[in-house]
């Protein structure tokens, strides 16, 4: 089991990647075939719909088939398809279309691991080891930021995107090879993904879980790229070390996050806490959003750093989900952490294109803006949820 968690954390990183990489390419997409910002928004908005919508088949395959045979497959087809779209694209069109597959790809996989943890591991571990997880497979941030800018730089996009299709290939075949299904759950209860959402206490946690991802997971894996660049100037590769910081932050915070709940004994209090300190962070970006480089640079470290909360909360939901519904309720979960990055991805899309005009620091001040105030609004209603520790 351990060599197939190690797959599975290496499929992760590329997951991590792919959401993080269009940052890095923004420039060398828009000459090369015209993708602005906005296509770029809608590409990456499109890669975390699908792979939101994908929770619930996947959540229904983990459950009845195994990760095993799910996690192989659609990685093979999404993740290796999709990524050889992406590599002879000639228009945004296309690379909406490649980023949508590859969201396909990327949905089992990290699921995958958190259905295993929570079958064969004491719930008690389940925050520390989805946070190792979590954090492990983020060096995929890392890599999509400034070693991507080098790799473009050095062979150019489409021949990265090729390389980065035979990677999900080789990772898909080992999964297969090397991953051993956990044992089936016997039990006289059914149930379905209804029961899960009649259950009062999940309802007081999704809202959070849906805004909680989406600032550090918006603007590391597009919006850091273009801020830094229209309003600071910075070249590619600055905008790859600038990301670089970013997403180190974000691993950080991971690893930080996840033992916290067992030292301070509550998941309520450690979740809102981080949550407020990047609403806090949000809102002096909004208020300093040109006054230096490395500022600039910091509170999006901050952002990424407090918003990594992820498998905490994750832990928190799950702990109100019955072992033989375990794939659907941490999938359900999931669907809302990455499908509120997508829905945030396609609201900014817009929020730029509609104050573009006003001035250059404008659309910038009303995407951090945006992100404060719903963030606000999640750590409002998470205050009603029910504390649990296993």
């Amino acid at each position: 089991m351990q060599a197939g968690l190690v797959v599975l954390c290496l499929g992760y990183v590329l997951s991590q990647f792919f959401r993080a990489f269009l940052a890095v390419l923004s420039l060398d997409l828009e000459r090369d075939i015209g993708a602005t910002p906005e296509d770029l928004a809608f590409a990456s908005g499109l890669w975390f719909l699908v792979f939101a919508a994908m929770q619930i088949p996947v959540g229904w395959a983990l459950d009845k088939v195994g990760p095993r045979l799910t996690a192989a497959a659609l990685l093979l087809v999404g993740g290796a398809g999709g990524s050889a779209i992406f590599a002879v694209a000639t228009s945004p069109l296309h690379v909406s279309v490649a980023m949508g597959l590859i969201g396909v790809g990327c949905s089992p996989v990290l699921m995958a691991s958190y259905f295993i943890f929570a079958r064969e591991y004491p719930p008690a571990k389940f925050a520390t080891l989805a946070a190792v997880m979590l954090g492990v497979g983020s060096v995929g941030n890392l890599v999509a930021s400034y070693p991507t800018a080098l790799a473009v730089e050095w062979m150019g996009w489409r021949a990265t995107m090729v390389g980065l299709a035979v990677i999900s290939a080789a990772i898909a075949l080992g999964i297969w090879l090397s991953l051993r299904d956990p044992a089936k759950v016997d039990t006289e209860h059914k149930g379905t993904l209804l029961d899960l959402l009649k259950e009062p206490a999940l309802w007081l946690i999704m809202p959070l879980m849906l805004v909680a991802y989406a600032p550090s997971a918006a603007l590391r894996g597009l919006w850091a790229g273009p801020y830094l660049n229209d309003v600071f100037g910075l070249s590619t590769t600055q905008i790859g070390t600038a990301t670089l910081v970013m997403g180190s932050a974000m691993i950080v915070g991971t690893f930080v996050y996840g033992p916290l709940d067992r030292i301070f004994g509550t998941r309520k209090w450690v979740i809102f806490t981080g949550n407020v300190l990047g609403v806090v962070a949000l809102t002096l970006l909004c208020v300093w959003i040109d006054h230096t480089t490395w500022l600039s640079v910091l509170l999006l470290a901050v952002i990424g750093f407090t918003g990594a909360s992820f498998p905490v909360i994750m832990a928190h939901g799950r702990a109100f989900v019955p072992p033989h519904l375990v794939g659907r309720g941490v999938t359900l979960l999931n669907l809302f952490g990455i499908g509120g990055v997508g829905i945030a991805q396609f609201v900014t899309g817009r929020i730029h294109a509609a104050t573009a005009e006003i001035g250059t620091t404008a659309p910038y001040t009303a995407i951090f803006g945006f992100f404060a105030v719903t963030l606000a609004i999640g750590c409002v209603i998470y205050l009603f949820s029910r504390d649990n520790v296993d």
